[in-house]
């Protein structure tokens, strides 16, 4: 499933490409026909992510609200003229299209219409999303601080952090050490900031780049030399920096713990194990990560 970064950078780029224009909006998979013709003919105002949630925002129309689950996809494709309108491919359940671009929408878990007051009741239903300018921390450690459930549960939860999913999920607890069954009860406050901090600084290079980065001389090539990774906010910007002119270079994808079972810790030499938890499969270096 596509983490928080994901949503985030496609949101920049639905807002690169359709923002202040008034796009067509169709359903050429027939499945979204009604939502269409609500939407169609209204200009978009923006585009913006909250955790795994992406919203369009139609002038006084609705919000169109998508959340692409597991193999969903919202494909953006410029267009070399605008009379050059490639044909749909597969079950699009929308499609955007202005002059200049076609956003294609397939395979989504959930697309419907919203309005205000929907998007308002899905906002309150998620924890702080470490991508979202000025989120306070304090309530996602409210309910870690009193829950029997471990941390790597917790983390997943997107009640109590929005956004986070496997991938940073295994690696933030590998970085800090932490046994990833530890209770949250049992988490220490100066555990969790340092948790916290690590998403606010690898999180939107997740965005920049579109890919995650976790290690530690991949961060430090990304932000610059030398340059003290425990600084937050990262890249000396913020995320509402990268909402236009997205860029991205992707770097060698290798990990500490991700997708590593059985191969030896790059720390310590231990095996790295797994197991399901919150329905995935966790990472994690049964030495580095012992209960302290």
């Amino acid at each position: 499933m596509p983490e928080g970064h994901h949503l985030h950078r496609l949101a920049a780029a639905l807002d690169e490409a359709f923002a202040g224009t008034t796009p067509e909006v169709s359903s050429p998979q027939g499945r979204f026909t009604g939502g269409a013709a609500l939407l169609d003919g209204h200009p978009v105002v923006e585009a913006f992510a909250a955790g795994k949630h992406l919203f369009v925002e139609f002038a006084g129309a609705a919000y169109l609200h998508v959340h692409l689950g597991l193999i969903g996809q919202f494909d953006i494709t410029p267009l070399v003229a605008p009379d050059t309108v490639p044909p749909a491919v597969g079950a699009v359940r929308v499609r955007l299209r202005n002059e200049g671009y076609v956003a294609d929408l397939r395979g989504a878990t959930l697309c419907e219409t919203a309005t205000a007051g929907d998007v308002e009741q899905v906002l309150g239903r998620l924890g702080p999303d470490p991508l979202r300018p000025g989120v306070d921390p304090a309530p996602a450690w409210a309910r870690i601080a009193k829950s029997p459930r471990t941390i790597a549960d917790l983390l997943m939860d997107q009640s109590v952090l929005a956004g986070v999913g496997n991938v940073y999920r295994s690696e933030t607890l590998f970085r800090h050490r932490v046994d990833p069954f530890r209770p949250g009860r049992e988490i220490r406050r100066a555990t969790f900031d340092a948790i916290w901090r690590d998403l606010l600084l690898l999180m939107p290079i997740g965005v920049r780049l579109g890919q995650i980065v976790t290690m530690a001389d991949q961060v430090e090539d990304v932000l610059g030399e030398g340059v003290d990774t425990s600084l937050v906010p990262p890249l000396g910007g913020t995320v509402s920096a990268w909402r236009r002119g997205v860029v991205g270079g992707a770097v060698e994808r290798r990990y500490y713990v991700y997708k590593r079972q059985g191969e030896p810790c790059l720390v310590c030499g231990s095996r790295i194990r797994t197991a399901v938890v919150a329905g995935r499969n966790l990472f994690w270096c049964g030495r580095c990560q012992r209960r302290r």
